[in-house]
């Protein structure tokens, strides 16, 4: 089985997710991980897709608990020998009118968004196959975050030098600045959500450029994305897009060809690089 070509999608019961597993169904020559934090959800999407004539698989998966992580990763190492396809669409959003404090909305957001997100990549990145992809879902909302920051942090996050442990370090000072009710004096843009994009997209620059230092040649491809103002539970009702065409841009780099040399460390939407 070691042979046989994986790919995953965390967060992927629903909403968009279901949507990426749903492409990938149709256009991948492989095994299709569909992953959930509760088993029953993950089912139930598995069934659905299998109604339609496709086939996915269910693993269990919550990206806040490091075990969880561990146990899918074990899993796919010993039966897949590694990772073709990672992408990493797991995440979380308040309501605009949701009266839960700021603080604590930073808080709860940027440990699952950020956060549970580095945990997934610095557990998985290592299974990547040669020629591998991996998708981070950002939002563009990060892009507009980043103008909303003061000059001082908008140099910090779009710096080709910043290092991990500096990014780590500016989110846990949003997370204070946020709980000691200072982050607009601090140069922070009032999204907790903005906020954790811009986490997303930074690491993924910081990631592929990590790969080029110690996997150069491999061919992977490393890169974030925007699906666009997708109708799901998060976005709500009035959004522009459809699950399936915002799995448009996140399948398309997926399934680069696996002679292709880019784009890698970039922002994307709607299938172009966008400026960061």
């Amino acid at each position: 089985m070691a042979s046989r070509r994986v790919a995953v999608v965390t967060g992927s019961n629903k909403g968009i997710g279901l949507a990426i597993v749903r492409a990938l169904c149709k256009q991948f020559t492989g095994d299709v991980y569909l992953t959930a934090r509760d088993p029953k959800l993950g089912e139930a999407a598995v069934k659905e897709l299998k109604g339609e004539g496709l086939t996915a698989f269910f693993h269990q998966l919550d990206i806040t608990d490091l075990q969880s992580i561990r146990r899918l990763r074990d899993f796919l190492e010993k039966k897949y020998g590694g990772i073709d396809v990672l992408i990493n669409n797991a995440g979380i959003a308040f309501k605009v009118d949701d009266t839960t404090p700021f603080c604590a909305q930073a808080e709860v957001t940027l440990r699952t968004n950020f956060f549970a997100t580095r945990d997934v990549c610095n557990e998985l990145l290592p299974l990547i196959k040669a020629h591998g992809r991996v998708v981070n879902v950002s939002s563009m909302v990060s892009v507009r975050a980043l103008s909303g920051c003061s000059q001082a942090l908008q140099q910090k996050f779009r710096s080709d030098t910043i290092t991990e442990e500096e990014l780590v370090a500016l989110m846990e000072k949003f997370i204070k600045d946020a709980k000691d009710g200072v982050h607009s004096n601090e140069g922070w843009p009032n999204s907790a959500y903005g906020v954790s994009k811009i986490g997303v997209t930074v690491l993924s620059r910081i990631q592929a450029r990590k790969l080029n230092e110690k996997r150069k040649g491999e061919g992977i491809l490393l890169n974030a994305c925007c699906p666009g103002w997708v109708r799901t539970d998060m976005a709500g009702p009035k959004a522009t897009k459809s699950p399936d065409e915002g799995a448009e841009t996140p399948v398309y780099l997926a399934l680069l060809p696996p002679d292709a040399d880019g784009p890698h460390g970039q922002f994307l939407s709607e299938k172009k690089v966008e400026k960061w």
